[in-house]
């Protein structure tokens, strides 16, 4: 009888063990999920809804949080009637359209390249990668020299090779985004190669022997086995690419402060003067969440062209 009473006690106790042990291990976890959580809650969750709820109201922060007016949405009425905005909006998107397919493109080539056809691979993933670990207004602060419209290095070397009236680059109203964007292509070539080189170390190497039994040239294995192979890397570059280009600030505040004019102005700048110079905290509010707006719509779109291709 002890016997069976010492083993019915053992039973009992083996499940409530085994429920204190996961409920130990649940603890465990969300202690360590905690400080992320918190850090979540406090830097971006709650500073996301308060820049929500500033966009409906009229407030200098140098007035305090008794100069908080709400105004409804005239913060984004307003937005359909400034010009500055409108040209910042559109200069955000031709900078992504043209920064991205191109960055990403070189990327491609410069990859295959490197992974099949040079020596010393290490050294020269090292001199593509500098570019986007280095600080960016000194990167910026180069490329202001180089773009000098009288003497800079770019300049000179059209004028040697037969350009009688080189572009005016960063003084110029019709070349000052296209200067942005050169700078944007330069500095994230090194990120994007490197990431096409980790997807390139993923391929097959049976499918490239394959093919060139078959007879296929390097055109052909490019277009029919590299590219189909680095789809999920394409996608991951697109997407990465995209979000970080429509959050493009140091170069535009660096080298041309939105100008000539209003010519290479950005959003991401554009609410910078808005709220830090100007201290119109609610209108700079409503522009963030158009920003907010674009990348989710953008990538809400991208997902579903991805899932309709699955």
């Amino acid at each position: 009888m002890r016997l069976n009473s010492a083993a019915a006690v053992a039973a009992r106790k083996g499940p409530r063990r085994a429920t204190h042990l996961r409920r130990y291990e649940n603890l465990t976890a969300f202690a360590f999920l905690a400080l992320n959580f918190i850090g979540y809650l406090l830097f971006k969750l709650i500073p996301i809804l308060l820049a929500l709820i500033l966009s409906f109201t009229k407030w200098n922060f140098v007035s305090g949080i008794s100069g908080v007016k709400l105004i409804g949405l005239e913060n984004y009425a307003r937005l359909f009637s400034d010009p500055v905005f409108i040209t910042s909006f559109i200069n955000t998107i031709v900078y992504a359209i043209a920064l991205v397919p191109v960055s990403i493109f070189l990327a491609l080539v410069l990859g295959v390249v490197l992974n099949e056809y040079v020596f010393g691979k290490g050294l020269l993933r090292l001199a593509f990668y500098l570019p986007y670990i280095s600080s960016m207004v000194a990167v910026s602060i180069v490329w202001m020299v180089l773009f000098i419209p009288a003497y800079g290095p770019i300049n000179t070397f059209l004028t040697n090779i037969g350009i009688s009236h080189p572009p005016r680059w960063l003084n110029g109203s019709n070349s000052s985004l296209i200067s942005i964007i050169i700078v944007g292509v330069w500095q994230s070539l090194g990120y994007n190669i490197i990431i096409v080189l980790a997807g390139l170390q993923g391929i097959d190497r049976s499918l490239y022997e394959s093919a060139e039994i078959d007879g296929a040239n390097v055109i052909r294995k490019f277009f029919s086995i590299t590219i189909p192979s680095l789809s999920n890397t394409m996608f991951f570059l697109v997407m990465i690419s995209f979000i970080r280009s429509f959050q493009v600030f140091t170069s535009v505040q660096v080298m041309t402060q939105g100008g000539p004019g209003n010519s290479s102005s950005v959003l991401v700048y554009y609410i910078y003067i808005t709220a830090f110079e100007q201290s119109d905290i609610g209108y700079a509010s409503a522009m963030s969440w158009v920003l907010f707006l674009l990348v989710f719509i953008f990538a809400i779109v991208r997902n579903a062209t991805r899932s309709n291709q699955n």
